[in-house]
């Protein structure tokens, strides 16, 4: 019994739990990444490349046979594959870049000044009676 209760200790910590959940979330804004990137940013690229799927570029190694499959260097995926890191990474730059520059805008501003105190105040009227 103690082996579970030290794996529970382990399991409901702090930081597993904020991790559980990062890589959760992080999987899904994978997911819309992914598909910015395939759905939405790749075809205009396809056009102004000329149509060009970089994904069926292949070089054939052995030819098939009756019984077994053709073997291919699939080098055009890891072409395509790198195009999408490459815009991804940018994307996220571009995120990040953005984030950082929202907070300095809020650390730059300038805080309110303090209220004075009951001190300050008195101290102001009796400078304000000895000025008349």
């Amino acid at each position: 019994m103690k082996f579970l209760d030290e794996f529970k200790t382990f399991a409901m910590k702090g930081n597993m739990v904020d991790m559980a959940v990062g890589i959760i979330i992080g999987g899904a804004f994978g997911k819309i990444v992914s598909s910015l990137v395939a759905d939405i940013i790749m075809p205009p690229i396809g056009v102004l490349l000329g149509g060009v799927n970089f994904t069926d570029l292949a070089l054939t190694i052995k030819k098939a046979t009756d019984t077994t499959a053709a073997v291919t260097w699939n080098y055009g995926n890891f072409i395509q594959v790198a195009i999408d890191f490459l815009i991804i990474a940018l994307a996220v730059f571009l995120l990040v870049k953005a984030i950082n520059s929202m907070k300095k805008k809020e650390e730059a501003a300038p805080a309110a000044p303090p209220a004075p105190t009951k001190d300050q105040e008195l101290l102001s009227e009796i400078r304000d009676l000895l000025k008349k």
